[in-house]
């Protein structure tokens, strides 16, 4: 089951190497338009259905899914991409492993210090995220 305390509005406080994510993921203008973003992360629980909606001025992205299940993702927000998506608790981290035209793909979530962490891996390249929020 996950974590009540991942539930929540979290406000992104820093970035460290998006960038270098951003090239990997082969959209230059994206990458432009994703480094000046703000974003928010919204997590949700409803029964065994979970939804995680990434906020910004420009534009949004929102996905559902149950953990330990496969599911398609297409990541029309993000770089227009279908991947088949897994969900799942390792440890207090929620991991997802995705997998499609990009290979090593998937992100990985955990609270610390009262803060949301991501971190995203495409390829060999990571990015970090830290954010603040209310639970």
């Amino acid at each position: 089951i996950m974590p009540a305390s991942i539930c929540g509005t979290w406000e992104l406080i820093s970035n460290v190497n998006f960038e270098g994510y951003m090239v990997a993921l082969g959209d230059p203008c994206l990458r432009k338009i994703a480094l000046k973003l703000k974003l928010r992360k919204v997590i949700e629980q409803h029964g065994d259905q979970y939804v995680i909606k990434t906020v910004s001025p420009l534009r949004n992205y929102t996905f559902s899914f149950k953990l330990n299940q496969e599911f398609e993702e297409f990541t029309q927000r993000l770089d227009n991409r279908h991947v088949k998506s897994l969900v799942t608790w390792e440890g207090n981290k929620l991991v997802c492993v995705q997998t499609g035209e990009k290979k090593n793909r998937g992100w990985t979530h955990w609270i610390e210090d009262d803060k949301l962490h991501l971190v995203g891996i495409l390829h060999r390249e990571l990015f970090n995220t830290l954010s603040s929020g209310s639970k």
